[in-house]
């Protein structure tokens, strides 16, 4: 990597639009000065170092328990509002736990049907249990199999989402598997949560165990020295052992998602070694170019350091576009991965400079590829590797390999036109699993279980004809197509009539003030189906203000609240962006180019969601799964935000060093040529690492993070290929001296305010 140039004549550039070249010497200030004082001071840097990463890994020792489940719907929503108005008011609401009771004899069976009665009296009795109701308690034949030798409890555990996830775990093991004449299996969305919980813990031991050797692998093929690869890794499992700590703190001011956990501390490995490997190469190219130890530690830090310090602050801003959506699952990760992103810059830059002044020129020590490595090249004319074998050809013909490109990428976005969205249920976990297979059961063995009816909570009722106007909506209700039975305080209604009295049960739908109702329905409500049927319920006229909710009311709020949130949220990430980029590059043609392309490289993992993990294609490349027929709906939103926030990383890395030539020379085809050369190797070798980080996620046992792992590891792939390697050139070389321009106005704010290498 070229650091000193001669100054360019005048007039070779747009000289306003970008400023004067970088000094020759590093500064004492800035960047250049922290490297000073961090080699001066090396012994107690140590020391902190050692004693702060000590702490974090005790304090993040007990994360994972800290952490929630869940949080994938709208908070403050119309069906969030009525879960809370259930819980608080009524004790009450959706059967978060349900238990799948099989007999030898038919339920109706009289010794069955007592002990069946004993059971469910037996498990409304236990602490954290709200109620607890049963074939047996409610003789519903909906509660009973088809083939009549099972029957149905159907539980609600008190406390919020974390509350009633751990007493699910408790329950569990002192409910299911045999119990007297019965065999007794858990599911429901608190036992699923448990599930999940366990088994996401014991992939993140997985992926960590498989990423780490295959990075190291990496890091000594890009490297060659062991010594050097080393050091990169050194700062991940530190920044690693960090995020643990930040998650743990995190989640006692808000709830973290458990799977913040997995993705973040993937995300915090790679970037930092990331960043590392972006400072230490520019390490080794310093000492190769003559300089002293210290004179290129400080080089170093100033230049590439700048860079990751930019870099970092382009994915932080990224993420934070998740803070508009109302879902805890994304805002916690907006958290964490804000946090972690930031540790990762700092860790690299912190730990680096002192461990470099150490091992001095001792870094390419063990380099078990000298044979193989090509030397930097002293200036671009010399430099003949793949990529700028790569550049060259794409910049004669730009409008024919970019075109080609670009409709590649536009193709694999193609299934993505098709895809459908719900909520996750039981079949994020493995096929096969206790909750997995007790939920499959029932969908298979039941008729209209209602497990997971729509709830109507009328908040307040008028006391004048209370009766007879709530009758009125039982009945009204009751004949919306779809709904099978409507419970309520004054009995059950179906097809517009009474069917059954009010009993003992019915008075735990009413409290002084208002009612709520159960409305069952025959459709799935994780389904298309089931968001037409809330929106007839929603329809209905009622005698006071109704509040609809259950798992279906949810799917269609948190639809709602996404695309009303998603064009803030992409406001966020293009003024952002568009400033940053212009501050550093002072054009402004520059980042609308990296907007438009960083875009193109996500097409082909949104395509790949749809065509792999919705409609079951090619699932042997990332394990088997359970294929829904749909897309969990916050996932293309996070995975938009992670994975533009790395393309952009990615972007101004190389903007950094095509800057550098341009301003050098004014020859914008060679400033190309050269920033992708003297990058193409390293963006390669970090995209690798980040993408063999996040793919490792793909061994999940639970589809959500076999998602998320497989989506952004092709995304990041994609970007370090055919974006960088073939549409940045192309579409620079079409725009030529373009690229760099910038209006009279803004050239001088930038001239005041840009941001600068010194």
């Amino acid at each position: 990597m070229t650091t000193q140039h001669s100054t360019r004549p005048p007039g070779t550039a747009d000289a306003g639009a970008l400023g004067p070249p970088p000094p020759s010497a590093p500064p004492s200030g800035g960047l250049a000065g922290l490297a000073r004082g961090l080699v001066r001071l090396k012994a107690p840097v140590f020391l902190i170092i050692a004693v702060v990463s000590l702490a974090a890994a005790l304090l993040g020792a007990g994360a994972a328990d800290d952490l929630s489940s869940g949080g994938y719907t709208a908070s403050g929503s119309e069906s969030a509002r009525a879960e809370q108005i259930l819980t608080e008011r009524f004790g009450a609401g959706s059967p978060n736990m349900v238990l799948l009771v099989k007999g030898d004899k038919p339920v109706t069976d009289a010794e069955a049907a007592k002990d069946g009665l004993k059971f469910t009296e037996r498990v409304g009795s236990l602490d954290g249990v709200g109620y607890a109701t049963s074939f047996w308690t409610s003789q519903d034949p909906a509660l009973r199999s088809e083939d009549g030798r099972s029957g149905l409890v159907l539980v609600r555990l008190s406390g919020d989402e974390s509350e009633a996830t751990h007493r699910a775990g408790e329950l569990t093991a002192e409910l299911t598997g045999e119990q007297g004449r019965f065999t007794v299996t858990a599911t429901g969305r608190a036992v699923i949560n448990d599930a999940l919980e366990k088994q996401s813990e014991e992939d993140l031991t997985k992926a960590e165990l498989i990423g780490a050797p295959l990075t190291l692998i990496i890091l000594l093929v890009a490297f060659g020295s062991l010594v050097a690869s080393l050091l990169p890794l050194l700062v991940g499992v530190v920044s690693v052992v960090c995020t643990l700590a930040v998650l743990r703190l995190l989640a006692t001011f808000t709830d973290v998602s458990l799977f913040a956990m997995n993705v973040t501390t993937a995300l915090g490995f790679g970037l930092a070694v990331d960043y590392s490997l972006f400072i230490v190469t520019r390490y080794r190219e310093e000492l190769e170019r003559g300089r002293e130890v210290l004179e290129a530690v400080t080089e170093s830090l100033r230049t590439a350091g700048r860079t990751v310090l930019f870099s970092a602050l382009t994915v932080v801003l990224s993420l934070a576009a998740l803070l508009v959506f109302p879902m805890m699952f994304l805002r916690s990760l907006a958290y964490a991965g804000i946090a972690v992103v930031s540790l990762a810059a700092l860790t690299s830059l912190i730990i680096l400079p002192p461990v470099l002044a150490v091992i001095g020129r001792r870094i390419d020590r063990l380099d078990v590829f000298a044979r193989w490595r090509r030397k930097p090249s002293e200036g671009a004319d010399t430099a003949q590797g793949m990529w700028h074998w790569l550049a060259t050809r794409v910049m004669r013909r730009p409008v024919a390999t970019g075109g080609a490109v670009a409709v590649l990428l536009i193709a694999l976005a193609l299934p993505f036109a098709h895809a459908r969205f719900g909520l996750t249920d039981d079949r994020i976990l493995p096929q096969g699993a206790p909750a997995q297979a007790a939920a499959e059961s029932i969908r298979t063995d039941f008729a209209g279980a209602g497990t997971d009816p729509v709830t109507v909570v009328l908040p307040k009722l008028p006391a004048d004809g209370r009766e007879a106007a709530l009758a009125g909506y039982l009945a009204e209700l009751s004949r919306t197509e779809g709904t099978v039975r409507v419970d309520g305080p004054l009995g059950s209604w179906a097809e517009g009539r009474q069917i059954a009295p009010a009993g003992p049960a019915s008075a735990a739908l009413a409290d002084p003030k208002g009612v709520w109702l159960s409305v069952v329905s025959d459709t799935n409500p994780n389904s298309e189906a089931g968001e037409r049927h809330t929106e007839r319920v929603r329809a209905v006229d009622a005698p006071a203000e109704a509040l609809v909710g259950g798992e279906a009311a949810a799917l269609v709020d948190t639809k709602e609240a996404l695309q009303d949130r998603i064009p803030y949220a992409g406001a966020i990430i293009a003024l952002s962006m568009l400033i940053l980029l212009f501050l550093f590059t002072g054009s402004v043609v520059v980042p609308i180019q990296a907007l438009i392309l960083n875009t193109l490289s996500l097409t082909a993992s949104f395509g790949a969601m749809v065509y792999v993990f919705q409609d079951g294609h090619l699932k042997w490349l990332v394990g088997d799964f359970i294929t829904t027929g749909q897309l969990e709906v916050t996932v293309p939103v996070l995975m938009f935000c992670v994975a533009f926030g790395l393309s952009m990383d990615y972007t101004v890395f190389l903007l950094s060093r095509i800057r550098e030539e341009y301003l050098a020379t004014g020859d914008n085809t060679r400033a190309v040529v050269f920033g992708i050369d003297h990058t193409g190797r390293l963006i390669t070798a970090a995209a690798l690492v980040v993408a063999t980080v996040l793919g490792a996620l793909a061994t999940s046992e639970l589809s959500l993070l076999k998602l998320l792992g497989a989506g952004l590891a092709l995304a990041v792939l994609v970007d370090a290929t055919l974006v960088r390697g073939i549409l940045v050139p192309a579409v620079m070389k079409l725009c030529g001296r373009a690229n760099w321009w910038a209006p009279g106005p803004l050239r001088r704010l930038h001239a005041k305010v840009g941001l600068r290498d010194g």
